[in-house]
């Protein structure tokens, strides 16, 4: 169906005949006797500046522009079926480390060696893909938590910000209590809906205001759940000047603590030493019940209004060479062919 967003504007439609009333034209002056032994030429004159006046073709052609002219002021648009948009009314917050800790490359992902933060924008972007119908919000945490993302239904820009963050833009250090307290002020704004924190970090809570079991206490006090994962290979080969040897990357990670924040949240807690570990994590997280809300309807709209002021303007534009074309045949000099006046 068609549908004008400003119907009001049809009342400007009799707007130039109400300006002819209160504006009348001014009558044309009389015209001077002159008498001149050579009469034919301003016979002549006057037969050329006739086809100045409008005629009646091109009054309501005139009137044809204005008519469209306001019909594209109104805005019309084309409305489509209603759409059903699948909400599952899951308000769910990725929190990301992006600690100095996250550039050891002890992931692998393609056939190649990759750090952890890579690994973390490979299965983590097609979690993001997957959550068709989340409100889905980005945290990004190191030495101070940063909202890089507010909750939102577009998946697209949140995938785009998670693979545009970068190692130390938030801080070398690890501030996991901030980073949940940042997920529950931003959670506590939007009422209604299941509360979800994922947080993932490869370390332990090294900097911040706020100690990550207390954080949990206030999560779980806004109801808010939090699933957090710890990433990390637990053994890698290390070239020395002495050469090879065997070190545990993930001697950081405090398992404790991070087991206690989901434990206190009703959560739970993942270890992912490897690619493989990590991606069945995410897919367990996509079977997360979601809470049942009201169906949104979406009706697809495009807008009309080009056409109509498209053919105002090519219209006006045609007066206008039109005119101007009539204009340029009448002679502003009219040779004299039987004398010159003297």
């Amino acid at each position: 169906m068609i549908h004008f967003e400003w119907p009001w504007l049809f009342l400007a439609l009799p707007l130039p005949w109400v300006m002819r009333l209160l504006f009348p034209a001014t009558a044309p002056a009389q015209d001077a006797a002159l008498r001149v032994p050579f009469l034919e030429e301003f016979e002549e004159a006057r037969s050329n500046t006739s086809h100045i006046k409008i005629s009646h073709r091109v009054l309501w052609i005139a009137i044809l522009a204005w008519l469209l002219l306001v019909l594209a002021s109104t805005r019309p648009q084309w409305l489509g079926d209603p759409l059903t948009l699948p909400v599952s009314g899951r308000n769910l917050m990725l929190a990301v480390d992006l600690s100095g800790s996250m550039e050891v490359e002890d992931f692998e992902l393609n056939g190649s060696q990759v750090n952890r933060l890579d690994a973390t924008k490979a299965v983590a972007g097609a979690f993001i893909e997957r959550r068709i119908g989340d409100r889905l919000g980005l945290i990004l945490f190191g030495k101070q938590a940063y909202l890089q993302t507010p909750l939102t239904f577009d998946r697209e820009t949140v995938y785009t910000l998670l693979n545009e963050a970068a190692i130390g833009l938030a801080g070398q250090e690890t501030a996991i209590g901030d980073a949940i307290g940042l997920a529950v002020k931003r959670l506590r704004e939007n009422d209604g809906g299941q509360r979800v924190l994922i947080l993932l970090t490869d370390g332990a809570n090294t900097a911040g205001e706020v100690e990550p079991i207390k954080a949990a206490e206030l999560a779980a006090s806004e109801h808010l759940k939090i699933y957090t994962i710890g990433i990390g290979a637990d053994e890698m080969t290390v070239r020395s000047l002495f050469g090879t040897r065997k070190v545990n990357p993930s001697a950081d990670l405090d398992e404790t603590t991070l087991t206690a924040i989901a434990d206190k949240t009703g959560g739970r807690y993942f270890r992912a030493k490897n690619t493989t570990e990590f991606e069945e994590i995410y897919h367990l997280l996509d079977q997360l019940e979601p809470v049942e809300q009201e169906k949104h309807l979406f009706r697809p709209s495009t807008a009309l209004y080009p056409w109509p002021l498209g053919g105002a303007l090519i219209i006006a534009a045609l007066l206008l060479l039109e005119r101007s074309w009539v204009r340029g045949k009448i002679p502003l000099n009219p040779p004299f062919s039987k004398g010159e006046a003297k």
